[in-house]
């Protein structure tokens, strides 16, 4: 395996006595999207922003490409580009004017047009900050994040506040970054983004790692039970019930059966992995026909709840206040 372009080890970070990051360690490959999830407030952006020299750490290490950003920040500002999730400009500044000015603070910048068409914003080139849309400014901030040639990239919440549309167009364009040769690490607290565009991720919560890996390699992880749902009308509901019922008492591959909220007419049958073998043969036998099949899929939100015991909850306290806790005491 190739030499990590970024290490974190046994990461601490406190404000006054309250601990946002604690004992986190990760490492992430050269080509990686490496994803940074958890809910608001469990140590996410601290961690970045001490991994981007912005804050200093209260323990352990922190390299990017090998070089330590607390002791030297300048030496790593060159190759790591950095779109925070507070991140303004003034509402008067143009698309390309404040890319032409990002481009200054490099010695070897990228050129702002090719950023402007792999982004899709050379349209809105002349356009003032204040009139771009949601998804036009978080594409600005990802071409001022790249402006200078960096070879990692930290992108934080970069979908926060965005229609459905919008956030799958930029996940897209995250996949078109990387895909110019550009380290990416993506601090979100949505799952679905994360299992969408992370080769691998570490899950934090209340500032510590509760899991590490791959999004497929987590969700295996998790245990062999299968659920199907199958929906019935409602001549046919009780009766479809009635069967399941039946089943889960005679087949050793069904376990469970319970029907869902919502007055659909919805049933869930939980098992093995052959469950679903054991299903349709009963429904058959019945003479029961229903209206709809699925299997559930699992997440990286059964993952949450596996390792840490609770629903995930992104609305939890942000990490914001605490930041601004901090900087009061």
């Amino acid at each position: 395996m190739a030499q990590p372009i970024v290490e974190v080890r046994n990461l601490r970070k406190t404000y006054g006595d309250k601990v946002a990051v604690d004992d986190v360690s990760f490492a992430v490959q050269p080509g990686e999207i490496f994803g940074i999830l958890g809910p608001n407030g469990a140590g996410k952006t601290t961690s970045v922003e001490t991994l981007a020299g912005l804050r200093h750490a209260d323990g352990g290490t922190v390299r990017v490409l090998g070089i330590d950003p607390q002791r030297h920040p300048e030496q790593v500002r060159e190759h790591l580009g950095v779109q925070l999730q507070e991140a303004a400009l003034h509402d008067k500044i143009t698309v390309g004017e404040a890319l032409r000015l990002f481009a200054g603070f490099y010695s070897r910048p990228a050129d702002p047009d090719e950023l402007l068409a792999l982004l899709d914003l050379t349209e809105h080139a002349d356009k003032q900050f204040g009139r771009l849309s949601g998804g036009q400014k978080q594409r600005l901030s990802i071409a001022l994040a790249l402006v200078g040639n960096p070879r990692v990239a930290i992108l934080d919440e970069l979908t926060t506040g965005l229609d459905p549309q919008a956030r799958r167009s930029t996940w897209d364009l995250v996949e078109r970054v990387r895909a110019t040769g550009v380290t990416i690490l993506l601090v979100t607290h949505f799952m679905d983004e994360a299992e969408r565009l992370c080769d691998r991720l570490v899950v934090i919560d209340a500032g510590r790692v509760v899991a590490e890996g791959s999004p497929a390699a987590l969700i295996d992880r998790l245990d062999d039970d299968r659920t199907v749902v199958v929906r019935f009308g409602t001549d046919d509901a009780a009766r479809a019930r009635e069967a399941l019922d039946r089943l889960a008492a005679d087949h050793p591959d069904v376990s469970r059966v319970e029907e869902l909220d919502g007055g659909r007419g919805e049933i869930a049958v939980s098992g093995t992995p052959r469950v679903l073998f054991a299903l349709v043969p009963a429904l058959a036998e019945a003479d029961l026909v229903p209206d709809d099949v699925r299997t559930v899929t699992r997440t990286l939100e059964d993952v949450f709840l596996a390792v840490t015991g609770r629903t995930y909850a992104p609305q939890e306290e942000a990490e914001s206040a605490l930041v601004a806790e901090g900087a009061r005491s």
